[in-house]
């Protein structure tokens, strides 16, 4: 009771009382008040403020009001009218025809403005006759005439520029209307004199006014159903035209007005839609045009591009580039943070005059609400200013990545390939997830550079107004705190360089592994690459210790800064005698408290600064490295006047400009329009390389290169996307269906579609990997065929499949589909030389031939080495058994009225089809969508991570020893407080030395337990990140081949990358945050309370709220974090992916389309990033906002207090703490928020450490014998095989059996199972069903490693690693150097490595580039020369070789491996009719297995037809020729 009286007294009356004199000074003669009583001016049987004063106030309150709100929100929309080119200022035009209503209103709005002008000029000539007119109503007048001038101008722009109404002038004709209603009240229903002329004009504006009231209501109507059906499907749209979910459009924030970016208010319709359903990507809208990829791209284009052109002058500037296209936004955001610097220190500063105040010092009539007022206003200002700074440093942020991300994709288009060689495939992917995200980053710290000595400018300037000349002795301690961090800083620059080397290098080498993973299990190898990771992670685990103990140092000092600074100044006071009172002492406080982030923030801004400046460096060095020649090839549109296609005069080309040796010279080539040139010769004598000079890829030195018309390439190496077969074929070109099924049928396809689950629908893994060689290479002839391009480049398409395959596609595509076109192809295959109208021989980079196939074989020389290899293969098989004249006969027989007819084509028994098989399996895509969790984070996550060190333990440490710290420094400050006097007359509790010593003692009490929790969190971070990653390292390498063909390695990068460096180096720090903010506010809470308990009473009600948007908000923003990385993963992918396979982009004209597909990806991710963080300062704004109603309540109450009631220190201390609430809520929130969104690496990494594992390497109660297998015998038991549980049987019992030493030849069509086999062989799939025996063991029973290790492979993808010929020869270091020379001598690579000065040093580069892929399988051929098991396995391992060196590795495989068993799988009959046995296979079935002597003897064997179509095909394609002719 006693308390709501006092309240009364000291807060309604006192107010009351305010407001009596206001009026009672608003009447010019009335000073004594008698006039209002007079004029019932302040009846006592109404309430005041019904009275003609009282509503005129409030109608002037409001009035200004609205008149600042507008004035904001101009200046708002002037800004960003500031920060957008001219383009983006167009408004999106008013639907309809709206003269009408802007007629009416302008018209309206016109009346009123006039009346109520009339109102303030009759006013006035009142006043100058000598007539009363109140204060107030003038006041009341100006404002409102000011107040409707403001809409009347809009209303006309409106009209003029035929744009729909603005939401602030609808808002103001509902007030409007709103506050003439008001006056009512005074004229006619409380008694009060009053004018009836006046009364008249202000009854008047009512019907005027609700003519406006009307159409706003309409016109919010209208657009409120507008947005809706924007965001609603058409209801009437047929649902088989809706093929995909529509996009919602735009993000709101492009047009939101300043009321709803002020309070982020339009971001809510997600937020409630988050609350209500998971989201989905299509929930999100897209970003704003000015923010999209595309825009930011051109933009930064445009500046580099003026930058270049000035290099003759000077070295171009990345960041005078950068500066120029983001300078508008970083201007907004520099004027918004220095705002919020200045709202931030205003509460500083008000404490000592706050505490006097409550000492019982006046001056001046309600100096507390002032007071309270300003504290209000301050910190409404604070909080909104901060969420548009932190929103705007996040949106520029996004355009820096946006635009450099793009720009340095296109660069890895359009690079040279010399440069190329400079820069690896991770480094070059590091550019844009380290470097380019860096520079994206710097954006939150580019402000400092001026806004942190601003704020410590005015920290010193707030320090001198209270403490005299010791505020010197305060910016001196600050420089020694300052000086304190900068070795710690300098470390830290240290060891982030040598971090970020050691992850590198760690990046490359699991990059290099995962894409080489088949290569590794083949050879038990992934053991040694598991290891070396595992020594790349402890070196980089151990510059990351140095690292995150350095950032702990700085930590501490962040803490501990502001003690040091107090202690230092407070000491000063006291020796120079500087009178410390409570008020002193607590601004002080304050202001130490908010130096505390600009102290710890210098430093980092400088370390900040020297790590951008390495990243903008390194882009700077990429982005000016050479790019392809533009001038390399003259390309026209195809002329009727000329007929040549093609032509190279007196060209000479370099890989490398320092090379001594030209990779091409002296070429000289005439290709005439529709003819078929031929390109053949050994390995290594540059046929890849002339394809390349005529695509413009390699570098020339002299000569000149003309192409007329489009092209088409197809590379030796097969470059498969990730996506459809059909995406894979129409390669970004719109569908033909006739076209398209025409390409399908001529590259042999269609087989392939009917066995594919989902036909042309079915997903190809990455690179390819679930198909065969044949089946990628037939894709990437088939999307050269449709884009029906005038020439076509064909680099050996026809070595990966058999040779009736390879006959129907030269058949069908080259004299066929493409008999019309230019075709240029390189093969080894002699018997299509002959077709070709054109036949160049190369021979060490130049043309030794050029001329018709029959002309040059008569001239002999280096044709006729080649054709006489392949003739020596045909005889070997005629002394095999095969007769020639058989078959000839056979075709005679067929033959009538002279046409021609070839062997008939192979039909080998079909297996039944999929759905015969297994029709109750499900089908299933090989590659899924990532999979994505739902919902909250698992209580298991929090769980396995908080229990992943010391089984917990030392979470509560770290609680206990931040609560410790907490208590100490609360005990310091109260001290203080308590202990110094009030005001400087009254007398002190304790001497200066005690309160000094007793406060150091509290605050270094506090410093050794920060301390303690400091390295308790970084041990604890450090440990945890550390198990995770080798959990998921070793679960990923023990995984089944499988996971590699159905998982991308981008998934898998991503979290080795940025979910692993989430754990390295911010959960840690994120999670002591939300612990450590939680303790302080709960610090604050308590401190407040002791002041009033009645604070709870507000905190309570407001913490529910709180706690239910936060529990409202979250859902939301699980869902955006979660899409942002799942987004990221694609970007990576599709820029490794285009990386790999530039040539072929460059080769099709596609750099465009593929550079679209980047801005695609990027706004994907933008989309959900942008929309995270917006959601996230849509909570924190409000949350903040009911923390400054508390801090403002507490303020209101601590004023009501009569003089004596509080202690005026104690009181002080609350509102010290109180200026903190908001800050540490923000950052509680923050890191809260941050928390679950970090979480989710966690989750993403778990599910990597849970993967389905292979057999283990060794099992020790079942290890074969040391020399097994000693004699080298196979046997397969009814041999079943699927890839996974959702696909067919590739493999349908197969029952056989090879004995020990013989040469086994595999042989069928492309997808038969012959890889499939090999596969098996080496566990690669485990068997469904049957079993393999080697030497009598089941392979099934022995460990993996045991297996593999025992047995050599040539695999049909030769895999090279980075590094040495030494190393990849011999990885393991097992053999001498002798060996490896021998090695290589036999295997036809001894000459060229000794050619070079660095022997068996010679470096090969990323993938084995800077080899031939032909070069590349006779090194695989070596390292099993070097291996020497009993058995060998070829899976074509000759196929991209010539005839000449297939027979010497033939050769050298009789000699090397007589005693072993050889399997061989070859599409090249001369591979395998030397064998002892033949395996003939046919869609998973053993169709004949014997000897091929046997199966020749029969001539309706299919082994017999096989070597028909091999021996006879060379003729058939002459023929066919001739007949084209």
């Amino acid at each position: 009771m006693w308390l709501d009286q006092k309240i009364f007294h000291y807060w309604i009356k006192d107010g009351s009382e305010t407001w009596d004199s206001y009026c009672r000074a608003s009447l010019a003669k009335c000073d004594d008040g008698g006039c209002i009583e007079r004029d019932g001016g302040f009846n006592s049987l109404q309430p005041p403020w019904l009275s003609a004063c009282g509503i005129h106030t409030f109608t002037s309150i409001v009035c200004l009001v609205f008149i600042f709100a507008s004035l904001f929100s101009l200046l708002g929309r002037g800004i960003r009218r500031f920060t957008t080119s001219e383009e983006e200022q167009k408004q999106k035009s008013y639907v309809g025809s709206p003269s009408w209503k802007c007629i009416l209103s302008l018209t309206c709005c016109t009346v009123l403005f006039l009346e109520n002008i009339g109102l303030a000029v009759d006013g006035i000539i009142e006043v100058r006759s000598g007539n009363d007119w109140p204060l107030y109503a003038q006041v009341t007048e100006v404002t409102l005439s000011i107040v409707w001038a403001l809409p009347t101008v809009s209303t006309y722009r409106t009209w003029k520029q035929n744009k729909e109404f603005s939401s602030w002038v609808r808002t103001w004709w509902i007030l409007g209307f709103a506050l003439t209603l008001l006056t009512l009240i005074p004229n006619f229903i409380v008694t009060e004199s009053w004018n009836p002329h006046i009364a008249i004009v202000e009854t008047s504006m009512i019907p005027v006014a609700g003519v406006l009231f009307l159409l706003a209501v309409r016109e919010r109507k209208r657009s409120t159903e507008e947005d809706a059906s924007l965001k609603e499907p058409l209801l009437e749209e047929k649902a088989e035209d809706v093929e995909q979910p529509q996009e919602p459009g735009v993000t709101p924030y492009a047009s939101a007005g300043f009321f709803s970016l002020a309070t982020h208010s339009w971001v809510s319709p997600l937020i409630s839609k988050g609350a209500k359903k998971p989201l989905e990507l299509q929930d999100v809208p897209l970003p704003a045009p000015r923010d999209q990829a595309k825009y930011n791209y051109g933009r930064f284009k445009e500046t580099w591009e003026k930058e270049v052109e000035k290099k003759d002058l000077r070295r171009p500037s990345f960041y005078k580039a950068v500066a120029r296209t983001f300078w508008r936004k970083a201007m907004y955001n520099a004027f918004i943070a220095g705002l919020n610097s200045v709202a931030a220190y205003v509460g500083p500063f008000l404490i000592e005059d706050f505490v006097e105040y409550l000492a019982g010092r006046r001056r001046f009539p309600h100096e507390g609400l002032l007071l309270v007022s300003c504290f209000f206003l301050s910190k409404a200002v604070e909080v909104t200013t901060q969420g548009q700074w932190f929103l705007g440093m996040q949106l520029l942020g996004l355009n820096f990545k946006s635009a450099l991300t793009a720009f340095v994709y296109h660069k890895g288009l359009v690079i040279s390939n010399q440069a190329r060689q400079s820069h690896t495939s991770g480094e070059i992917i590091n550019y844009v997830t380290v470097d380019v995200d860096r520079i994206g980053d710097f954006a939150w710290y580019f402000q400092d550079i001026w806004n942190l000595p601003l704020q410590l400018l005015l920290a010193f300037l707030i320090l001198y107004k209270t403490l005299g000349l010791a505020a010197f002795a305060a910016l001196l301690a600050s420089f020694v705190a300052v000086a304190l961090n900068v070795p710690l800083n300098s470390w830290q620059d240290g060891y982030q360089d040598h971090l970020m080397e050691a992850k590198d290098k760690r990046m490359k080498s699991l990059t290099e592994s995962l894409r080489s993973m088949r290569i590794l299990k083949l050879q038990a190898w992934e053991t040694r690459y598991l290891s070396k990771l595992e020594k790349l992670r402890d070196v980089e685990y151990g510059w990351l210790k140095k690292l995150v103990y350095v950032n702990t140092g700085m930590i501490f000092l962040f803490w501990t800064s502001p003690i040091l600074v107090s202690v230092a100044t407070f000491g000063t006071c006291v020796l120079m005698g500087v009178p410390l009172t409570t008020g002193k002492i607590l601004s002080s406080l304050a202001v130490f408290i908010t130096m505390t982030d600009p102290l710890s923030q210098l430093p980092e801004l400088i370390s900040m600064i020297s790590q951008t400046k390495i990243s903008a460096d390194r882009l700077q060095s990429y982005l000016l490295e050479d790019e392809v020649q533009g001038d390399a090839v003259t390309r026209r549109s195809p002329s009727y006047e000329r007929d040549v296609a093609v032509e190279v005069k007196n060209g000479e080309f370099k890989w490398t400009e320092s090379s001594e040796r030209s990779t091409l010279k002296d070429i000289n080539v005439q290709v005439v329009k529709g003819q078929k040139v031929a390109i053949c010769g050994m390995v290594g004598a540059g046929k890849s390389s002339l394809l390349s000079c005529l695509l413009g890829e390699i570098p020339k030195v002299s000569g000149t290169v003309t192409v007329e018309g489009t092209t088409a390439y197809v590379a030796q190496s097969s470059w498969i996307q990730s996506g459809k077969v059909e995406e894979n074929i129409r390669f970004g070109t719109p569908m033909d269906r006739k076209r398209y099924e025409e390409a399908i049928k001529v590259c042999c396809l269609e087989k392939d579609m009917e066995l594919f689950a989902y036909g042309d629908q079915t997903v190809i893994g990455e690179r390819g990997i679930n198909m065969s060689g044949g089946q990628k290479q037939r894709i990437q002839l088939a999307r050269a065929v449709y884009q029906d391009a005038d020439i076509y480049l064909l680099d050996d398409p026809f070595s990966a499949v058999d040779a009736h395959t390879g006959t129907d596609m030269f058949t069908n595509c080259v004299l066929g589909a493409l008999s019309s076109k230019t075709v240029i192809y390189v093969t080894h295959q002699v018997d299509f030389l002959s077709a070709a109208d054109l036949v160049l021989v190369l021979l060490d980079g130049k043309i030794v031939q050029a001329g018709k196939y029959k002309d040059l074989l008569r001239a002999g020389t280096e044709l006729g080495g080649l054709v006489g290899a392949h003739n020596e293969a045909l005889d070997f098989i005629h002394s095999s058994g095969y007769s020639k004249e058989d078959t000839m006969n056979g075709e005679q027989k067929q033959a009538g009225s002279g046409e021609l007819t070839r062997t008939p084509s192979l039909q080998l028994p079909r297996g039944n089809s999929s759905k015969e098989i297994l029709p109750e399996i499900e089908k299933k895509q090989l590659v899924e969508d990532e999979e994505v969790e739902r919902g909250k984070v698992d209580f298991s996550i929090y769980w396995t991570y908080f229990t992943s060190v010391y089984n917990g333990a030392l979470i509560p440490a770290i609680v206990l020893a931040q609560a410790s710290f907490q208590v100490l420094q609360i005990g310091s400050n109260y001290w203080m407080a308590w202990s110094t006097p009030a005001s400087e007359g009254e007398a002190r509790k304790v001497s200066n030395q005690k309160l000094i010593l007793v406060y150091c003692a509290f605050a270094f009490g506090g410093c050794l337990f920060v301390c303690i929790r400091g390295l308790l969190v970084s041990l604890f971070g450090l440990m945890s990140a550390q198990k995770f990653f080798k959990s998921m390292l070793r679960s990923v390498f023990q995984a089944p081949m499988s996971f590699f063909d159905s998982t991308p390695n981008g998934r898998i990068l991503s979290r080795a990358s940025s979910d692993q460096n989430t754990l390295d180096s911010q959960l840690m720090f994120t999670l002591s945050g939300v612990m450590l903010a939680l303790i302080q506010i709960m610090g604050i809470i308590v401190v407040m309370c002791q002041v009033t308990w009645w604070v709870l009473a507000v905190v309570l009600p407001l913490a529910l709220v709180g706690v239910w948007m936060q529990e409202y908000y979250i859902n939301t923003a699980r869902e955006l974090q979660r899409m942002a990385g799942v987004m990221k993963s694609p970007i990576i992918h599709h820029y490794s992916e285009s990386i790999a396979g530039t040539a072929t982009i460059r080769g099709f004209q596609q750099e465009q389309r593929f550079l679209e597909k980047n801005f695609f990806l990027y706004d994907r991710f933008t989309r959900a990033t942008f929309h995270n963080f917006s959601s996230m300062q849509w909570l924190m704004f409000r949350m903040e906002s009911l923390s400054t109603i508390v801090f403002t309540f507490c303020l209101v109450y601590v004023v009501v207090f009569p003089v004596g009631a509080l202690d005026p220190g104690l009181a002080g201390l609350a509102v010290t703490y109180g200026l903190q609430l908001n800050s540490m809520l923000t950052w509680w929130l923050w890191n809260f928020c941050n928390l679950e969104n970090k979480m989710i690496a966690v989750e993403r990494i778990k599910q990597f450490t849970s993967l389905e594992q292979e057999a283990p390497y060794v099992i020790e109660e079942s290890r074969p014998p040391a020399q097994w297998p000693a004699e080298g015998f196979i046997e397969l038991r009814n041999l079943q095989v699927r890839y996974n549980p959702h696909s067919p049987l590739v493999l349908h019992g197969l029952t056989c059996r090879i004995e020990g030493g013989q040469k086994l030849g595999v042989v069928g069509r492309t997808g038969s199972g012959k890889s499939t086999l090999i596969q098996t062989l080496f566990r690669l799939v485990e068997p469904t069903g049957g079993n393999i025996l080697i030497d009598g063991l089941d392979i099934s029973r022995i460990g993996l490693h045991d297996l593999r290790s025992r047995l050599s492979v040539i695999p049909q993808d030769p895999t090279l690693f980075e590094g040495t010929m030494r190393f990849n020869l011999d990885p393991l270091e097992q053999y001498s150097d002798t060996e490896i020379w021998e090695a290589l001598d036999k295997c036809q690579l001894g000459d060229i490595v000794r050619a070079s000065n660095m022997k068996l040093d010679l470096p090969v580069t990323e993938n084995g580039e800077n080899w031939s892929v032909g070069q590349r399988q006779l090194l695989c051929l070596g390292r099993a020369l070097l291996k020497r098991t009993r058995i060998l396995v070829l899976d074509e391992a000759t196929a991209s070789v010539d005839s000449t060196t297939d027979g010497l590795i033939q050769n050298t495989i009789r000699t090397e491996f007589g005693h072993c068993t050889v399997i061989t799988v070859a599409h090249r009959i001369p591979s395998v009719v030397d064998s002892d046995r033949v395996l003939v296979l046919s869609d998973g079935k053993i169709a004949e297995y014997d000897a091929p002597a046997h199966l020749l003897q029969d001539h309706s064997s299919f082994f017999y037809k096989l070597v028909s179509e091999y021996s006879t095909r060379s003729t058939n394609i002459e023929d066919l020729s001739e007949m084209e002719l």
